[in-house]
């Protein structure tokens, strides 16, 4: 879903072993581009659910490089004046349009956004990417080898140009909002986009803010390092495992290939179904990626001390680039807030799935943000 979590316990011989659960970022298998020309429609009427006197959630639809992509728009119930509407983007791993995966349901982060942001008067769009939700992966399950970024970013593309054509929508206040991995492809889409729709703004949540084997590195490392002060797995089998994550990493970097059957279960996260996404998406340096925006973009970033999977020090990195361009950044340092948005500053994923509020410093922030944009 998000980042790595935690290793599984060592089995009986005590080798380290890499959990597959919360892997780190889309570590999912999911389906590739073809390169055909991005198709953008609206499904049929759907059964609409009215959720508040004023707002409702319309399941939709729309076609790109032959895969259907499903998501909900929640858009004013009544015609009437143009509304600003966000296009929201999930973080990694099958996250679905509202924050959830197979397994790991009531976190909700997007379908929670989505409501902060109409009660602030904007509407929004949340989709199930490829490997997640509705959508899933189609004709990809048996090409999963074949999978890398370009399926990510002509998803986003499409939505947010499906967002755009709706009747509704106040073109001239369209925001991008991405959440941990998300934040990468927001930042793609506003500044290499063929897209011919405006982002007029962008959210950028928990981002994201270093190159991805970077991030993987460090929390494999020190998770690494965890085990072994536990007393779990003795220095030379640390030693192996920090060893083949090095070779790993390098040869991704060198050649786009990593080798099967990697030490302490390494090859739950690097392997070589996944090695064409993580070659291609550890290419871009966020940092580097946000100094390329147009200047003055404006931008909502934020970082938690509670978050364990984002740090600030990594959203300083990013708010570098984002002063290079130079974007006009708000920069919202939340506390007591963990990775999925809700208050709690226990510093543990362990209830992640809990209902509890979402932040209330964003649930100010982000409607004022877009609606100002």
């Amino acid at each position: 879903m998000m980042f790595l979590r935690e290793f599984v316990r060592a089995r009986n011989d005590r080798a380290p072993r890499l959990g597959a659960g919360l892997c780190a970022f889309a570590l999912l298998v999911s389906g590739c581009g073809s390169g055909s020309a991005t198709r953008v429609t609206a499904s049929p009427m759907a059964a609409v659910s009215r959720t508040t006197p004023a707002w409702v959630e319309e399941e939709v639809s729309f076609r790109v490089d032959g895969m259907t992509v499903y998501g909900t728009w929640r858009h004013p119930a009544r015609p009437g004046a143009k509304v600003p509407a966000a296009l929201i983007i999930a973080g990694s791993g099958p996250t679905d349009r509202d924050g959830n995966s197979a397994g790991l349901s009531g976190i909700d982060t997007y379908k929670t956004l989505a409501g902060v942001l109409s009660a602030g008067g904007v509407a929004s769009l949340r989709y199930d990417k490829l490997g997640s939700g509705k959508t899933g992966l189609g004709p990809y399950a048996s090409k999963i080898a074949d999978i890398g970024i370009a399926p990510f970013e002509h998803e986003a593309r499409a939505a947010l140009d499906f967002l755009a054509r709706r009747p509704e929508t106040d073109k001239r206040r369209l925001t991008v909002i991405g959440h941990s991995e998300g934040a990468l492809f927001a930042l793609l889409l506003a500044t290499k986009s063929r897209s011919k729709t405006g982002v007029s703004s962008l959210g950028l949540l928990e981002p994201l803010s270093r190159r991805y084997l970077d991030i993987l590195s460090g929390q494999i490392t020190t998770q690494i390092k965890a085990q072994q002060q536990a007393g779990t797995i003795t220095g030379a089998q640390a030693a192996e495992v920090e060893d083949a994550l090095a070779r790993a990493v390098a040869s991704l970097r060198a050649n786009g290939t990593v080798a099967a059957n990697l030490p302490g279960g390494l090859s739950n996260v690097l392997s070589p179904a996944n090695a064409k996404f993580l070659s291609e998406v550890d290419r871009e340096d966020p940092a580097k990626v946000a100094a390329r925006l147009k200047a003055h973009t404006p931008v909502l970033l934020s970082c938690s001390d509670a978050d364990i999977q984002v740090s600030c020090d990594d959203v300083e990195h990013l708010a570098a680039g984002l002063a290079k361009a130079p974007a006009a950044t708000d920069f919202i340092r939340l506390t007591g807030i963990n990775h999925v948005l809700k208050e709690d500053p226990s510093r543990t994923a362990a209830h992640y799935t809990e209902p509890l509020p979402f932040s209330s410093q964003l649930k100010q922030a982000l409607p004022a943000f877009v609606r100002a944009s």
